[in-house]
């Protein structure tokens, strides 16, 4: 059973072929791609003292980037390389900022990424990892990494709102890296390359930690991220049953007496709550008990490869 307690999810025709709603949407889309023109023709960019590594999307959220910046953090403050993660500050992405500091990073939050990247130098860091913000045109990047979803890839193809797209997919002529979260798709890379013949591809995957300690169980799923299925996917592809899911919208804050009523369900039932790291720490100050958050890792194929040239990046700086 899924349930969809807010009807602010992402709208399922953008995942399917262009049909009448994603038509009746494209003035809009008209509107947008003008938008786009202008701001990256009349935007000067701003080159940094220090090498920037930008991890974005295309495809409106649900692709990695954020796990991506945990993961290239951590892979490159091992080596002695002093990184920080830069967000942008948003009110209601406390989610994403508690997960990065969860994992011990440094992280810089301003409603200016540039004002922020400014910090970044005057504070000594060695590089800034700007989690999201490819569509930044007045920063100058020194490397620029675009995240998707085997799943999702690039849904109907189309732009806001007539899709789920935040660009035309030829922005990845800008782009250097394309990491693709899932299985391998000949076609998707054939497609890109025929855009960007330079690009390097590179495949990610996720892990389940603690899988083990909901092996049969009834599982009462949750999950209030971008793209929910592909985290209720990966539970059942573990072997792990799931008998009920709760799908929020992506940063969607929970009440007190929400999460009460679920867990009042879940005793009723004899449900065994689990939820995204992310959803967790949006909770975790609630102070229930019987909340569980399933741990997950992410990796990179030949992540070594990418390291050493984001080194190359900063030692040539």
């Amino acid at each position: 059973m899924v349930l969809y307690p807010m009807k602010l999810n992402k709208p399922e025709f953008w995942n399917k072929k262009i049909g009448l709603l994603s038509i009746v949407f494209y003035p809009l889309t008209f509107l947008v791609l003008i938008f786009i023109f202008l701001k990256k023709k009349f935007s000067s960019q701003k080159k940094f003292k220090i090498p920037v590594i930008c991890i974005g999307n295309i495809y409106i959220g649900g692709t990695g980037k954020t796990p991506t910046s945990i993961l290239l953090s951590r892979e490159l403050s091992k080596l002695g390389i002093n990184p920080v993660i830069l967000r942008k500050y948003y009110k209601n992405h406390n989610d994403e900022y508690a997960l990065i500091k969860h994992n011990l990073l440094d992280l810089i939050l301003n409603k200016s990424r540039t004002i922020g990247l400014k910090e970044a130098e005057n504070k000594k860091y060695d590089l800034a990892i700007l989690d999201d913000g490819l569509q930044e045109y007045k920063i100058k990047k020194d490397l620029s990494i675009v995240c998707f979803n085997s799943n999702q890839l690039i849904g109907n193809g189309l732009v806001l709102p007539s899709g789920p797209l935040r660009d035309v997919m030829s922005f990845l002529r800008n782009v250097d890296v394309v990491i693709i979260n899932g299985e391998k798709n000949i076609n998707f890379e054939e497609k890109i390359l025929k855009i960007n013949k330079n690009l390097e591809i590179y495949y990610s995957s996720y892990r389940l930690n603690n899988f083990e300690t909901f092996k049969n169980k009834k599982l009462f799923a949750i999950a209030g991220i971008g793209n929910p299925e592909n985290f209720f996917q990966l539970v059942e592809k573990n072997g792990l049953n799931i008998e009920k899911k709760l799908i929020y919208p992506d940063h969607y804050i929970f009440s007190k007496s929400e999460i009460e009523n679920i867990i009042l369900e879940a005793k009723n039932k004899n449900y065994t709550i689990i939820m995204t790291e992310k959803d967790y720490f949006k909770i975790k100050d609630f102070n229930f008990t019987g909340l569980n958050q399933l741990k997950v890792s992410l990796d990179i194929k030949e992540k070594e490869k990418l390291l050493k040239r984001i080194i190359r990046l900063y030692e040539t700086n």
